[in-house]
């Protein structure tokens, strides 16, 4: 008879259970598909006036006719019913139908002439008072145009927000849950009517193009922005897909007096969505739309995009980042170049630092190094000045003299002086080894040449200290305010 003991061992045959639901079991428990990015929107086509001979049929009608027929497609553009055949029953307004109206209308309007449906009609002012009630004679008095310091797009109706975007009462920083439902958000114009407005100027885009340029670029791109915003999906993709081609019909020369004020306002705003879209019309802008613009307006692009890096929303940090990337390739010095995506990586990912000074460190400059350029490796070359290592300090120093040989104008590198100077000082002084001392003074000597008299010591101490201040100021602001808050809660509670 077999003894069994603790050292006996079994043999067990695994038997492995399929389904024949055909279905994959994903890994662990309540498992999540990644959720797709939405791609390029289909063009939009028309139901009516689909046919030349739709057309020349319009064409032929009274002016009275003409005008009875596009405020009919304006109304179902809107999501309006309204009845032709009374034998018909009447079915309510989807996105198909009011995407089909918004393209008949933009047929219309390239047959009948711009002038005759945008103004005669009263097309434009019927969008204007769906998407700003108050007109846009206000919307760009209210609005700082020419300064994007102090602005936000707030989470609230598309008028009151567009006409506050100077107030500095709202926060940059990205909330979740900011804004709530519209109408939370003070939206009063109901969603079919804005998501048909944003249909219609979409279509005029597409279909009339350029000519339609001065009617709709102006302030209702700062609208489909702010409607990026919406709770309900249909108004965001609607606007999503409007900015789009508001920024591609846009003319490249529109960018920096224009576009580039309205994307900054937008990236103050609370709402992550509004700052998601903006982004990637940045990155539109610089890859397809105003290349040669957008690498004029990298010292001043570079550090607002930078701060929405380490936003706490995840989508807004990852298009940041690709935004930053596509903004820094229009760089048109060819030696720097091949070591940009080295550089954004040690932008987004500060422990990436010392790799891009590696990668500068196998530059040679020639060709000569402007503003733009500039503004792509200093922030970085700063924040290694700052490493513990003193060799690594060494390597910026190395580059930064060799960058300074062939800096184009005094000019183009005053900006840069009180973040480099500083710290090449620091290190001409305290650093202990005599070799690394004596590249930061070499390297010191070749910046100090470039600056010329663009840069003054007192004064830039002078500006750091008014800075400072003012930063002191605003932080204790918040504080009092927040001290407040937490004393007027608690009397509250005392009450009850």
């Amino acid at each position: 008879m077999t003894s069994i003991s603790s050292s006996t061992t079994f043999k067990v045959k695994k038997t492995t259970i399929t389904k024949t639901t055909g279905k994959k079991i994903g890994k662990g428990v309540g498992a999540k598909k990644k959720a797709a990015q939405r791609g390029t929107a289909p063009p939009l086509r028309g139901s009516e006036l689909n046919r030349p001979e739709k057309v020349i049929a319009l064409k032929e009608l009274d002016e009275e006719g003409k005008k009875e027929r596009i405020v009919i497609l304006l109304r179902r553009a809107l999501g309006e019913n309204t009845v032709i055949e009374k034998s018909k029953p009447r079915s309510a307004s989807t996105t198909r139908d009011r995407s089909c109206a918004a393209a008949d209308l933009a047929v219309a309007t390239k047959a009948l002439g711009i002038p005759f449906v945008l103004k005669k009609c009263e097309v434009l002012s019927t969008l204007q008072r769906m998407l700003f009630p108050d007109g846009l004679q206000s919307l760009f008095n209210n609005m700082s145009i020419g300064s994007t310091t102090g602005s936000s797009l707030r989470p609230s109706s598309s008028s009151v927000s567009l006409a506050s975007m100077d107030n500095d009462s709202v926060s940059g920083a990205t909330s979740v849950n900011s804004g709530g439902t519209d109408s939370k958000r003070g939206k009063t114009t109901p969603p079919n009517a804005r998501e048909g407005s944003l249909l219609i100027i979409r279509a005029l885009c597409e279909i009339v193009g350029k000519p339609v340029e001065p009617y709709v670029v102006t302030g209702f791109l700062a609208s489909a922005l702010d409607e990026c915003g919406s709770s309900v999906s249909a108004v965001r993709e609607a606007a999503e897909d409007t900015s789009t081609a508001l920024v591609a019909l846009a003319s490249p020369w529109s960018f920096p007096c224009l576009i580039f004020p309205m994307l900054l306002i937008s990236l103050k705003s609370t709402e992550w969505r509004v700052k998601f879209n903006a982004l990637e019309r940045v990155s539109q802008c610089a890859t397809t739309t105003a290349t040669h613009q957008v690498n004029h307006m990298l010292p001043k692009l570079i550090p607002e995009i930078t701060s929405q890096v380490f936003d706490t929303k995840a989508q807004v940090g990852k298009a940041a980042g690709t935004a930053l990337l596509n903004i820094c390739q229009t760089c048109s010095n060819p030696d720097v170049l091949p070591a940009i995506p080295a550089v954004v990586k040690a932008i987004c990912k500060p422990s990436e630092t010392f790799k891009a000074v590696e990668e500068l460190m196998h530059t040679t400059f020639v060709a000569a190094v402007d503003a733009p350029t500039l503004s792509i490796l200093c922030p970085v070359l700063a924040r290694a000045l700052k490493e513990k290592l003193a060799l690594r300090k060494r390597s910026a120093c190395l580059v930064i003299k060799n960058m300074s040989r062939l800096v184009e104008s005094p000019g183009a590198v005053a900006p840069f002086g009180p973040l480099l100077v500083p710290e090449l000082q620091k290190v001409a002084n305290n650093v202990q080894f005599e070799e690394i001392r004596d590249a930061a003074l070499s390297a010191l000597a070749n910046l100090t040449k470039a600056l010329g008299d663009a840069y003054d010591a007192e004064k830039a101490d002078a500006a750091r200290k008014a800075a400072m201040e003012v930063e002191n100021a605003r932080v204790e602001a918040e504080q009092a305010i927040i001290e407040e808050e937490r004393l007027a809660g608690k009397k509250k509670e005392d009450a009850v």
